[in-house]
């Protein structure tokens, strides 16, 4: 129906009737009004934007309902089918397939289209002003520039930003003065400095000296002696020396909480928490009072790539937790990624990577058991494919051939040095007790003082305080009544947990006779875990999965008490209170984690050649001698490792008289041509009395660099 029909109530001459038809003066053209499409409502917390698409309520994506028909005018209302027909003909053209329209020059839109001379006669068409805009095509820069905004708010940005943010701010201050100070003590972490620094630069010299450092000389396979964070060796490529050694460990150190936080919070997205669930698991897996007391052991933070590579490897194979198997989901290339970030992670050592790669291949071994049992007797026939499976095997070969190539040189150390072996009375020392599930470290701002007296009857309490916050087990108890995830998968979280709890006891569990010990004899590489109590790692994460739950139950319960409300919005006060979890959690998190000044690398250090060796040492005296070494990577005979080499251990006791001749002597049969003896450290030693003895007939030479005197051999 043209607009002169809709306004006079029936038929009148079109446009082309008349050739010098004047601009209508009485009534303006209308069109049928439509009533507007009413949007489905969303919530920020909930819409789908995950792995799995999907909000947290578990149903799809929601679609607008269709809107209600336009209500016309009584002449169109009361109108034969046949004159409302050609009155959309008169105004409307033919819809194409790509969305453009083809009317007739006849209507009004056409016209318009036509420009302002639409009769050709040179006079404006009066419907110009009526027509549609014209479509404006974007430039290169300007898609681009729109396709970077899709990305800069995408939830998984947002959420890497968010992680970083919070980790600056929960390790504060350890970005303060990065190239001085360290974060708990200045023992292992210039060890592990080190470590970093020592494979980048090997790797750009001589990647065939990578297990041969520079410590521990004349030892062979040294650098396999700790955990060795080898895959931070990238990072370890760019710049010298112990202070640059320390800006790259303290900016490590807080990328590594990113990560955890970042690889927990996609996990539990993955397996369909909502956004402030999964935001709570993964600050309780990050920020857990009992991690604040392995805040000098890098390789233990460093725990990231767990969570990230079970989630890419669940959402390769397109399930999740609350919505099981999805084939439509599948994608080989999320396969490759989980396989290639879980040999990373095993890669920054085998004290958490190795309990990881069991893990892993347990999850295997069950998934495919499960899969095969419904094909034969349940005939449940669901779709694999090829390249999925292709994509299995080449990760986990790739996996597994990264693990056998990083152990070999463990094994060979264990060889040539058999007291390095640990016993399961070793394992016993670092057991801790059942009262260690709910103490927390000194480090803790809540609790750290709180607990003082829980900690002084443990043995040893780094080790063995192992709250993983009270905050987190009132979450997780929660779960099981309250939670999105189904009662089934509820109980199999919480045996998982206790599971874990159990032989993070190590021997304490009736001495760990049917837990730890097994897992000790008989799996390869589990004697080499010296302190059971870091399979608390697991514990959080599984206590944080049921937190999540909870949480995510309790965001949707908000939403259904927002829908009963007028207009339906949540108040402030009720989205205020799905953040308390996550506020308690964080508060529970905060510390007290000290920043000790590492002490400068003596001048000497930088100008005496190797092979040498500095007095004192120990292994507290070592460590930092380590770190020392990285400005020229001579050969020193110091090291600090998780044994002492009975060789080091030989050296220590005879060069407790230097310089004498029996020391002397037994220094150049190694191979040592200087000794460093640092002044300010001799206080309480031997060596207070003999820095200053005569050398005369010993063949040797003395001076003085600044506070180290160097005795030459």
């Amino acid at each position: 129906m043209t607009p002169d029909q809709s306004a006079t109530g029936g038929p009148q001459p079109t446009p082309q009737d008349t050739t010098a038809a004047e601009p209508p003066t009485s009534t303006a053209p209308t069109e049928a009004p439509t009533a507007p499409a009413v949007p489905a409502a969303t919530d920020p917390d909930t819409r789908a934007t995950g792995p799995d698409s999907t909000d947290s309520s578990g149903k799809g994506a929601a679609v607008s309902e269709r809107p209600a028909p336009a209500r016309g005018t009584e002449a169109e209302s009361t109108g034969t089918t046949g004159e409302a027909t050609a009155g959309r003909d008169a105004t409307s053209g033919k819809n194409t397939g790509d969305g453009t329209s083809t009317g007739e020059d006849t209507s009004a839109g056409a016209k318009a289209s036509h420009g302002a001379t639409g009769d050709g006669d040179g006079k404006p068409d009066p419907w110009a002003a009526f027509g549609p805009a014209p479509v404006p095509v974007p430039t290169w820069y300007g898609r681009r520039g729109r396709r970077l905004g899709r990305i800069a708010i995408h939830e998984w940005t947002l959420a890497a930003l968010g992680s970083l943010a919070l980790a600056v701010l929960m390790t504060w201050p350890t970005l303060r003065y990065p190239r001085h100070t360290l974060p708990q003590d200045y023992w292992d972490p210039s060890l592990q400095a080190w470590q970093m620094a020592w494979s980048g630069h090997i790797l750009k010299t001589d990647p065939a000296q990578l297990w041969h450092a520079n410590t521990f000389f004349p030892e062979r396979w040294s650098f396999a002696f700790s955990d060795t964070l080898l895959g931070y060796a990238p990072a370890g490529m760019i710049g010298t020396g112990p202070e640059h050694a320390l800006l790259r460990y303290n900016i490590m150190f807080v990328l590594a909480h990113a990560l955890a936080t970042f690889g927990a919070y996609v996990l539990a997205r993955q397996l369909g928490a909502s956004r402030i669930g999964a935001a709570v698991a993964g600050v309780s897996y990050t920020y857990a009072p009992w991690l604040l007391a392995q805040a000098g052991h890098l390789h233990v933070v460093s725990n990231g790539g767990i969570p990230l590579a079970l989630a890419m490897l669940a959402r390769g194979h397109g399930w999740s937790l609350r919505h099981g198997y999805r084939p439509e989901r599948r994608n080989p290339g999320w396969v490759y990624a989980g396989w290639l970030v879980a040999a990373w992670q095993l890669s920054l050592g085998f004290g958490i990577g190795l309990p990881f790669a069991y893990a892993l291949a347990g999850t295997v071994v069950v998934a495919a058991v499960i899969w095969y049992a419904k094909r034969i007797f349940w005939r449940v026939k669901r779709p694999f494919g090829q390249r999925l499976l292709t994509a299995d095997l080449v990760g986990g070969l790739i996996f597994a051939g990264v693990g056998i190539l990083l152990a070999i040189p463990y094994f060979t150390v264990t060889q040539l040095h058999p007291h390095a072996e640990r016993s399961i009375a070793d394992i016993a020392v670092f057991s801790p007790p059942a009262t260690g599930f709910v103490t927390a470290p000194g480090e803790s701002r809540v609790w750290g003082e709180l607990h003082e007296g829980a900690r002084a009857i443990l043995t040893w309490h780094p080790e063995m305080t192992l709250l993983p916050g009270f905050v987190l087990y009132a979450l997780a108890a929660g779960g099981l009544f309250f939670s999105i995830w189904t009662a089934r998968q509820r109980v199999l979280l919480l045996l998982g947990a206790l599971v874990t709890m159990v032989l993070a006891m190590g021997t304490e569990f009736f001495g760990g006779r049917f837990t730890y010990v097994p897992l000790f004899d008989y799996l390869p590489g589990w004697n080499g875990i010296r302190t059971p109590g870091r399979l608390m790692i697991w514990t959080t994460l599984l206590l944080g999965l049921l937190a999540a739950g909870a949480v995510s139950a309790f965001a949707v319960r908000v939403r259904e008490i927002a829908a009963e409300r007028i207009p339906s919005w949540p108040s402030p006060w009720l989205r205020l209170a799905t953040l308390v979890p996550l506020v308690l959690v964080l508060a529970e998190g905060t510390n007290t984690t000290p920043q000790p000044v590492v002490p400068p690398q003596p001048a000497a250090m930088r100008e005496v050649d190797g092979p040498l060796l500095v007095l004192p040492s120990s292994q507290s005296h070592d460590q930092p001698v380590m770190l020392w070494s990285t400005s020229r990577f001579q050969e020193v005979v110091n090291g600090g490792s998780g044994f002492v080499p009975r060789q080091l251990d030989d050296v220590r006791r005879v060069t407790m008289a230097f310089p004498d001749q029996t020391s002397v002597d037994y220094l150049r049969t190694l191979g040592v041509q200087n000794v460093l003896i640092l002044r300010d450290q001799v206080v309480g030693t031997p060596w207070e009395i003999s820095i200053d003895a005569p050398v005369d007939g010993l063949g040797i030479t003395r001076e003085e660099i600044g506070s180290v005197v160097v005795f030459r051999l």
